[in-house]
């Protein structure tokens, strides 16, 4: 049972985020770069806010337990700043890099667009930040012991899946959509993904309130792919082409 259990949360937690890596970004050695030093610069952020989060723990009360919940709310709201202070330089970063590649190559254009590069690096945020916040769940998914033996909610295995695979997914529209806001210096763009990006964080504070904090967090994300598919050059008219093709292609065959 406490494989299935492993496996099944595993698959739903990163099931998504793996074809993505599979199908538009393994086969292209300069996106996967671009993944793997994204996921480095979510590094950077969770180290800091680890390390302030730490000094503040030690030198606080560790008795006053309302000090402590404060301090972790403190802590939480605090990373996600960080996160996207660090998504913007790493937004920089790319740009000035994809500046360098157009610059020597031969037709004056990069490999790479800056939708791309967004996509590419809104994924290696998500599945780094899904990998810390489900890794040390499935290890202890693997036993021993009853999930709600002592009247804890059964269903913290799948909904931490669940709030790791909308997560995931949410990095990856945030930073299409980020990218997007400073391509175009739509600073109102920027802020709207902070501010969905802070009450994400505080909605999974409600949590073992799953059904208070898992259908909004899904309804956001369903929302920033929305957002996200039409800030990425998407349409009506693409989607309506798109649905042509393929009933014709089944007809076809």
């Amino acid at each position: 049972m406490t494989l299935a259990v492993f496996f099944g949360c595993a698959f739903i937690a990163f099931g998504p985020s793996f074809a993505l890596f599979v199908f538009t970004i393994a086969k292209d050695p300069l996106r996967v770069i671009i993944l793997i030093a994204g996921a480095f610069f979510w590094l950077l952020s969770l180290l800091l806010s680890s390390l302030v989060w730490f000094i503040a723990i030690k030198a606080s009360n560790s008795q006053d337990h309302s000090l402590q919940r404060g301090l972790l709310i403190f802590g939480v709201f605090f990373s996600v700043l960080l996160q996207e202070v660090f998504r913007f330089a790493y937004y920089r970063l790319l740009r000035k890099a994809n500046e360098g590649l157009a610059a020597i190559s031969d037709d004056d254009s990069s490999a790479i667009s800056v939708r791309q590069m967004a996509y590419v690096a809104g994924l290696g945020f998500g599945i780094m930040s899904g990998a810390f916040s489900m890794i040390n769940i499935l290890s202890d998914s693997l036993g021993p012991g009853t999930v709600g033996i002592f009247g804890d909610s059964q269903y913290y295995f799948i909904t931490a899946a669940l709030m790791t695979l909308a997560l995931t997914l949410l990095h990856t529209f945030w930073g299409v959509v980020f990218f997007e806001g400073c391509e175009k210096s739509r600073w109102w763009v920027i802020a709207a993904v902070v501010g969905l990006h802070l009450l994400v964080a505080g909605l999974s504070l409600l949590n073992p309130l799953y059904e208070g904090s898992l259908p909004p967090v899904y309804g956001i994300m369903l929302l920033m792919g929305v957002w996200a598919f039409f800030s990425s050059g998407g349409s009506l008219n693409s989607l309506n082409a798109l649905c042509t093709r393929r009933k014709a292609e089944a007809e076809s065959s």
